[in-house]
């Protein structure tokens, strides 16, 4: 092969970067859809215009030389930057395309954004949306979050925080519950019950009531504890006791009777934050799928 300009072998370069990124020729040929002989000459010119080995090859698999792996690293920042680029002009117009990551606290996703996605990916059937349920706090950009949907909105000068719904805490309990221990009238009487919460480390749980300027904090006690608000709802429903659950969690079971909201003249202090938000990494690009799915999840759940 004769010497040519370095310009002239963007796709040899390329290809060696995909080779080194899937470790044999023939997962890179299936990743370019293309053969694998073809993937095998690229790379044998590709070293002959460098005048150096960049691939050891054994039967088994593919290791860069020294030489190899020195080029990759090298190459990895332009074309990511190209593929940035082309992204961006392509999905300047038109409709929305591509993956959206995003993660959510799990009863969240269940009993609400899951069943209201359905309209969203209809009307945008070249966006991938992926999901991870999960109600623990992740580092956006270290795990490749485009978005979160949390609780909090006290994060990072590094995310964009977005309202995205008011929400509430509810005292419930079920039908049975109330017609066996019967139903306390004021905050205070919670600490006679079997009360469902969330564990707060070694501290003595508590929780906080408002009635206009009255403010009562009560000890709570009972059976069972844990960090899902949809594991209260269902110890709940089998009659354990008494749960404070967002609103979110609660309204199916309120709706169908099978859980009853208590001391509902009082308001709920601390146990759950006010609203939900919409969290992303700051970036001056952000991508129009994730553009246009931020603002139709604050379409969706905005109130009416």
């Amino acid at each position: 092969m004769r010497d040519v300009s370095t310009g002239a072998l963007w796709i040899h370069l390329h290809w060696l970067t995909v080779l080194a990124e899937q470790g044999s020729f023939t997962r890179a040929a299936e990743r370019l859809a293309v053969s694998k002989s073809a993937m095998s000459q690229k790379i044998k010119e590709l070293e002959q215009q460098a005048g150096v080995p960049l691939v050891t090859r054994t039967t088994r698999i593919v290791r860069l030389t020294s030489a190899g792996e020195k080029l990759v690293e090298e190459l990895r920042a332009p074309f990511a930057h190209i593929e940035q680029s082309f992204s961006s002009i392509r999905d300047s117009s038109g409709p929305l395309r591509g993956r959206v990551r995003v993660t959510a606290p799990v009863a969240f996703s269940r009993q609400q954004l899951v069943p209201h996605m359905t309209a969203f990916l209809r009307e945008n059937p070249q966006v991938h949306v992926q999901l991870e349920v999960s109600d623990r706090l992740v580092s956006l950009a270290a795990e490749g979050f485009d978005l979160a949907i949390r609780h909090s909105e006290t994060l990072p000068d590094t995310h964009v925080v977005q309202p995205l719904c008011a929400t509430r805490a509810l005292l419930v309990a079920s039908p049975e519950y109330l017609a066996i221990h019967g139903c306390p009238q004021t905050p205070q009487a919670l600490g006679e019950h079997h009360c469902l919460y969330y564990p707060r480390g070694v501290e003595t749980p508590c929780w906080t009531f408002r009635k206009e300027q009255q403010i009562v904090t009560v000890h709570v006690t009972g059976p069972f504890s844990t960090n899902n608000s949809e594991s209260l709802r269902d110890a709940a429903l089998q009659g354990l006791g008494i749960a404070m659950l967002p609103d979110f969690s609660a309204q199916s079971a309120l709706r169908d009777g099978h859980l009853v909201e208590l001391l509902a003249e009082w308001q709920t202090v601390g146990t759950f934050a006010s609203a939900l938000y919409v969290v992303r990494p700051w970036s001056a690009q952000v991508p129009r799928a994730v553009r246009g799915f931020i603002h139709w999840l604050r379409d969706a759940f905005q109130p009416r």
